[in-house]
């Protein structure tokens, strides 16, 4: 029996979220884990004002897996993992793992979808697919609902705030349209764990190998082809900055 009510919720789980192109799944996590990830991250947090959107109300935590294993839990927790599995092809990749505290002030976040960095004609299946871990209570998301089925054309009404509740995940489809609104008080603090399909990557990860220290003997154009390099506006950064920090 209990296969079997598994089975139906993630039929359900997945009919919802290809009908609306998001959902909210509650009490993944208790109030308990919740603090003690927090309590684990709040020290990691940089600055204010690093971030891409340049705002002084938004820190976050870069280098998220050589600095902690607070967000091991929520990369392969297993109610998640039950729908990527249908979603996207076996290997699929964990493309982003952010770390994000908003604080009040904190300005309106523009409509965008993820999928965006992929030069690719709508409508279409979605390439990623990103899991957004809420904390916190004050988490505002700004979402279009249906709007991942829509062809190449910006929102041009207004989207449906969208408010999951701390210890909830929120799955949003890659071609989903999304923002943030202005943030209310208290700071709400998220993890965001971004995958894609297993294709989007090189054949070779040259990243990996040969390695930095023969990098460092190759020409600027041969480290671009290799990985060392950010296509805009963001697909390939460490630790939030551009690869060519590393041979600094």
């Amino acid at each position: 029996m209990t296969g079997r009510v598994r089975t139906s919720a993630t039929a359900g789980a997945m009919s919802a979220l290809h009908r609306d192109g998001y959902l909210v799944m509650r009490d993944l996590l208790t109030p308990a884990t919740c603090s003690r990830i927090r309590a684990e991250l709040t020290p990691l947090l940089r600055p204010a004002g690093r971030d891409p959107f340049r705002s002084r109300h938004v820190r976050r935590v870069y280098g998220v897996l050589h600095n902690t294993r607070a967000t091991d839990p929520l990369i392969d927790h297993p109610r998640v993992l039950a729908l990527l599995d249908r979603l996207l092809l076996p290997n699929y990749l964990l493309s982003q793992l952010e770390v994000t505290e908003v604080s009040p002030g904190a300005p309106a976040r523009p409509a965008s979808y993820d999928d965006q960095r992929y030069p690719l004609a709508r409508p279409r299946p979605a390439l990623s697919i990103a899991a957004l871990w809420t904390l916190d209570p004050g988490t505002v998301l700004t979402v279009w609902q249906g709007s991942h089925r829509w062809p190449s054309r910006h929102p041009t009404t207004e989207g449906a705030p969208l408010t999951p509740p701390p210890g909830s995940c929120t799955l949003l489809l890659g071609t989903l349209w999304h923002g943030r609104p202005p943030q209310p008080a208290p700071p709400s603090l998220t993890v965001t764990t971004q995958y894609c399909e297993p294709w989007l990557r090189t054949r070779e990860a040259f990243a990996l190998s040969p390695g930095r220290q023969v990098a460092r003997q190759l020409s600027d154009r041969i480290r671009r082809m290799l990985g060392y390099s950010v296509h805009p506006p963001d697909t390939g950064l460490v630790d939030g900055m551009h690869p060519y920090r590393l041979f600094s």
